[in-house]
């Protein structure tokens, strides 16, 4: 873990894990070397097996999506660069929008391309007041990556996405809301602090709890009634099993906050 690199993520005290975009000069784009930087940072952050994880940026943006000037740079070879920045980055994605604890994102500006994914793979999304939304793939040419047509498709639905994604249109924090793009507004200086409250509440759940009420909706939409029963049949019998239920059912007699 080093603070200087372009992502990095850090342990904070409760048991969450920070993951940070560190190029607020570069709008924190994702460039190929940025890339490499949050694969390590994503697979390093879920080996310490945090209770909650918060995805934040520095500096007035969240995420510009992929670095245009690297994009100009490879001429010719873009679909290659493409490639070779979304090929090991995806699995890695995939893992942190996977992960078994609550994962919350502050979305601290302006977000665009492949930022979207990133902002909307959390369980909670919390913006700034001045945060806005572009989707951005239009305009150049190119196809949505990393999640962002998935994710934000997923909060909008399917066909208000679409039509962001085929219009290029630029959403301010108040749609974002209203279409729940974001759960949560908070005034710029407030969110970094709310975003990690929210974080630190999560994390003092009971972990078991959290890991089953996500697995529960993650696949919600491919199930039938039997099976959706079944599987919550089978995560009660684990949860009520567990010694957090036990803390949590014996906290609840005493009439005390559980330990967890």
């Amino acid at each position: 873990m080093n603070t200087s690199d372009p992502v990095y993520w850090e342990p904070i005290d409760g048991g969450v894990a920070r993951l940070v975009l560190n190029r607020p000069d570069h709008g924190n784009a994702l460039s190929l070397a940025a890339s490499r930087f949050m694969v390590a940072a994503i697979d390093a952050l879920l080996a310490s097996k945090p209770r909650a994880i918060l995805i934040s940026a520095k500096g007035p943006m969240f995420c510009a999506g992929g670095d245009i000037a690297e994009f100009i740079a490879a001429g010719s070879q873009l679909s290659q660069l493409t490639d070779d920045i979304l090929r090991p980055l995806i699995p890695a994605y995939v893992r942190l929008a996977s992960a078994p604890c609550p994962v919350v994102s502050a979305v601290n500006g302006a977000v665009a391309g492949a930022g979207i994914g990133l902002a909307l793979c959390a369980d909670f999304v919390l913006g700034a007041s001045s945060m806005k939304l572009r989707t951005g793939y239009a305009a150049i040419g190119l196809s949505p990556d990393l999640g962002a047509s998935y994710f934000l498709g997923r909060r909008a639905g399917t066909v208000k996405a679409q039509q962001w994604f085929m219009l290029n249109e630029t959403l301010n924090a108040q749609q974002c809301l209203d279409h729940h793009v974001v759960d949560k507004l908070c005034p710029n200086a407030e969110l970094e602090m709310a975003a990690t409250e929210m974080a630190l509440r999560l994390a003092n759940h009971a972990p078991g709890s959290m890991r089953s009420i996500k697995a529960l909706f993650t696949g919600l939409p491919s199930r039938d009634l039997q099976a959706h029963l079944d599987l919550e049949h089978h995560f009660m019998k684990q949860c009520a099993d567990s010694a957090e239920a036990r803390e949590g059912v014996q906290a609840f007699l005493e009439k005390r906050p559980a330990v967890f």
